[in-house]
């Protein structure tokens, strides 16, 4: 044992597809070097986001210790390193789980940076998803995050006779 093994691990855990859900998000969120209140206002709707009597919002408490090792893992490790270690313990439908509240997290404060969708392109690499195949789930996505739906009454999706339709992968 050397002098500074003490210091290795701030945490027996391992990795988990929960913990690899909370960190993806993470990633994510700082990818352009800020997180916006509306980023981490989904990462806490993902986790199970509450309000106490005080009117602030956190994590319930069984999500407190899963935040707090996702953002311990989030701030020692590269996201190359992370996807090595997490892809393999992911099933398909964690996999596509996590890429579409990545992206939704990346949609939240209006349209994705360019680091974040660098950083999303990692992952389905990694995750080996092409964009023909997630191309549905990212229509619905931008679909649920565009409300000036409801604000432009001159939006192209608002005309007579538009009708919302995915594209299906050929």
């Amino acid at each position: 044992m050397g002098l500074f093994d003490m210091f290795k691990s701030d945490s027996g855990d391992k990795m988990t597809p929960h913990l690899a859900l909370a960190t993806s998000l993470l990633y994510m969120m700082s990818a352009d070097g800020e997180m916006d209140h509306e980023e981490i206002g989904h990462l806490l709707s993902v986790l199970g986001g509450q309000s106490s009597a005080d009117g602030t919002v956190g994590v319930g408490a069984q999500n407190q210790a899963l935040l707090d090792n996702a953002l311990k893992y989030r701030r020692k490790n590269p996201v190359e390193f992370f996807l090595k270690e997490a892809t393999p313990l992911l099933s398909d439908a964690q996999k596509m789980c996590i890429l579409v509240n990545m992206i939704d997290s990346s949609l939240s404060d209006g349209q994705p940076e360019p680091e974040e969708q660098a950083v999303f392109a990692k992952f389905m690499q990694a995750f080996g998803v092409s964009e023909t195949r997630f191309q549905p789930f990212f229509e619905v996505i931008v679909l649920k995050n565009d409300r000036s739906v409801f604000t432009k009454q001159d939006h192209p999706k608002n005309s007579s006779g538009y009708q919302v339709k995915l594209s299906v992968p050929a």
